[in-house]
C-alpha cells in the first residue's frame, strides 16, 4: 500500500492510513510507502532556495515551519508517553536536513546529490510518525529508508531503478520483518545508488517507489491511496459528469498519465508488466468506494474510455527556410536535443512537402526545450536555414484514450466531428503507433468544450447527476 501526502497530511490523516494498513494486515502480510507530508516537500525546496540565495531569515522560517508542522502531528498523533522519544527523532532528522541547506547556504549552490539527500528528510518523517503510532496501536511497524532497499542509477533528481540489485536488497532487508509479522513503512520517492548516494526518483516518485517494491517482493497487489475516488472517464473540474473507472488496463493507465490525467505516472506502472501485479488506485478519504482496478489485460474493448486533457503546454514549430534542406536531418537533431534536457514530447505532427514540423511539451519544460533547440541549430538559425523558432502558449491537448479504439472504423471522425460542432478548430492532430491514442491541439480557450464534446460523444460519464445519487439517498 502506498500513501500520498494528502493521505498521510495531519495527524487524523495517519490515523486513517494506519487503520487501513492494520485492517489488511489482519488478512496477509502488508508493506507501506508512505509520502512526505502534504506540501512538506515544496516547503524543503523552499528552504534550500533560500540558503542557496543566503537568504538565512527565509531559511530559519521554513525552517521553523517544518519543526512545527511534525511536532504537532507527533503531539496529536501519539501518546505523551512517547513524545520526548519521538521528539528527539523529529529533531535528529531535521537537524540532518539543517546542516544540509547550512552547506548550500555557505556555497551558494544546490548540488544535486545534496538537493536528493535533503529533500528525502520529508518521506523518513512521514515514516517514523506513521511507523510509531502503528506500534503504538499495537501493530508492530519499522520505519525503513528506502535507500536501504532501493538501489538506482546516479541519475540525482530523476533517478531510475536497478531492478535486480533492488530485488535482492529489498527482500533481504523486509521480508524478515514481514515474516516476524511486523510492517515496513518505507519512504517513498528516494533511493540510493550501489554505493551509497542518496537519489530521489523524479515525477511521480512515490508510486514508482511502491511499484518496484511491489515487483521486488512479488506482491499480489498493489494500493495505491489518493485523496480521489478512482481514476476519471475526464476531469471532473471540465466535465460534470464525468464517471470512476472500474477497471482500466496498463496501457490505458499510462496514456492517459502521459496526457495529463491525474493518475499514475507511466513509469510506475512499468515494474509490475511482467509479473502482472493488479493496482488499485483507491481515496483514503472514503475508502469504501471501489476504485479502479488497473490490470495487464482487459475483455472489454468499447471504444474510447476516458478522454485527459492538459492546459499547461505550448507548441513548438520548426520550418527549414528552403525545401533543398533536409526536414528530416533538422527534426532528427531537434529530437535529439530534446531528450539530452530530459524533456518529454507529448505531442507530434510534420508535413510532407514544407518539411515543417510541430510538437507540444509542458510549459514547465518550454525554457529548457527552446535552450535546447537554439543550441543545437544555432548555426542553421544564425544563417537563416532554418525559420524562427515559434512558440504558441495559447493551446490546450486532450487525448481520447482506450485499448477498444484500435481499428474502431469512424471513431476518429466522430471525435473531430463532436470538437467542430462546439466551433474549436483543431491544429494539430496525432495518432500513436498503437493506435490507443487520438491526441487533439486546439486553442486553450476552446480545450474545455472539445473536452466535454468528446467525453459526451464517446458515451462516456453518468446518466446525469441526479441518476448518480439515487442508490445512496435511497
Amino acid at each position: 500500500m502506498k500513501f500520498g501526502g494528502t493521505s498521510v497530511g495531519s495527524a487524523e490523516r495517519m490515523r486513517v492510513a494506519a487503520r487501513l494498513s492494520a485492517d489488511e494486515a489482519r488478512k496477509r502480510p502488508v508493506a507501506i510507502v508512505v509520502s512526505a507530508m502534504s506540501k512538506i516537500t515544496d516547503l524543503l525546496l523552499d528552504t534550500m532556495r533560500h540558503a542557496e540565495a543566503g537568504d538565512r531569515p527565509g531559511m530559519e522560517a521554513a525552517l521553523g515551519a517544518l519543526r512545527a508542522r511534525h511536532e504537532e502531528a507527533c503531539r496529536q498523533l501519539l501518546p505523551q508517553s512517547r513524545h520526548d522519544a519521538v521528539l528527539h527523532q523529529i529533531a535528529e532528522l531535521i537537524g540532518e536536513f539543517e546542516r544540509i541547506v547550512n552547506g548550500m547556504a555557505l556555497l551558494g549552490e544546490r548540488p544535486p546529490r545534496s538537493v536528493d539527500e535533503a529533500v528525502a528528510v520529508g518521506e523518513r518523517l512521514s515514516a517514523l510518525l506513521v511507523a510509531e503510532h502503528l506500534s503504538v496501536e499495537g501493530v508492530p511497524a519499522v520505519a525503513v529508508n528506502a535507500w536501504d532497499v532501493v538501489v538506482t542509477d546516479a541519475v540525482f533528481g530523476n533517478a531510475s531503478p536497478v531492478m535486480a540489485a533492488t530485488r535482492e536488497k529489498a527482500r533481504a532487508r523486509l521480508l524478515p520483518i514481514l515474516e516476524k509479522g511486523a510492517m515496513p513503512v518505507i519512504t517513498g520517492f528516494n533511493g540510493a545508488t550501489s554505493d551509497g548516494r542518496p537519489t530521489t526518483l523524479g515525477r511521480g516518485g512515490s508510486d514508482f517507489s511502491a511499484s518496484i517494491l511491489a515487483a521486488a517482493l512479488d506482491a499480489s497487489e498493489l494500493w495505491i491511496w489518493t485523496d480521489v475516488d478512482g481514476i476519471m472517464s475526464a476531469d471532473p473540474r471540465l466535465v460534470p459528469d464525468a464517471a470512476v473507472l472500474d477497471e482500466i488496463t496498463y496501457a490505458e493507465a499510462a496514456e492517459l498519465a502521459y496526457n495529463g490525467a491525474k493518475v499514475l505516472h507511466p513509469r510506475t506502472l512499468a515494474p509490475l508488466v511482467d509479473k502482472k501485479i493488479p493496482v488499485w488506485s483507491k481515496n483514503s478519504f472514503s475508502p469504501q468506494k471501489p476504485g479502479t482496478r488497473i490490470v495487464p489485460h482487459t475483455s472489454i474493448a468499447i471504444g474510447t474510455r476516458a478522454v485527459a486533457s492538459m492546459q499547461k503546454v505550448a507548441l513548438v514549430s520548426l520550418e527549414p527556410a528552403s525545401p533543398e534542406l533536409s526536414g528530416v536531418q533538422v527534426m532528427a537533431r531537434a529530437l535529439d536535443a530534446i531528450a539530452r534536457v530530459d524533456v518529454e514530447i507529448l505531442v507530434i505532427s510534420s508535413s510532407s512537402y514544407r518539411q515543417n514540423f510541430c510538437f507540444l511539451v509542458r510549459e514547465e519544460e518550454l525554457e529548457r526545450t527552446i535552450q535546447a533547440l537554439e543550441s543545437a541549430l544555432a548555426l542553421e538559425l544564425a544563417h537563416d536555414y532554418v525559420k524562427p523558432i515559434s512558440i504558441d502558449r495559447n493551446v490546450g491537448l486532450l487525448a481520447a484514450v482506450g485499448e477498444g479504439m484500435q481499428g474502431k472504423p469512424g471513431l476518429a471522425s466522430r471525435i473531430f466531428t463532436a470538437i467542430a460542432a462546439v466551433q474549436v478548430n483543431i491544429i494539430a492532430i496525432a495518432q500513436g503507433s498503437s493506435e490507443l491514442t487520438i491526441a487533439v491541439v486546439v486553442r486553450r480557450d476552446g480545450l474545455e468544450k472539445a473536452v466535454r464534446a468528446v467525453h459526451a460523444e464517446s458515451g462516456l460519464g453518468v446518466k446525469s447527476p441526479a441518476a448518480a445519487t439515487v442508490p445512496e439517498s435511497n
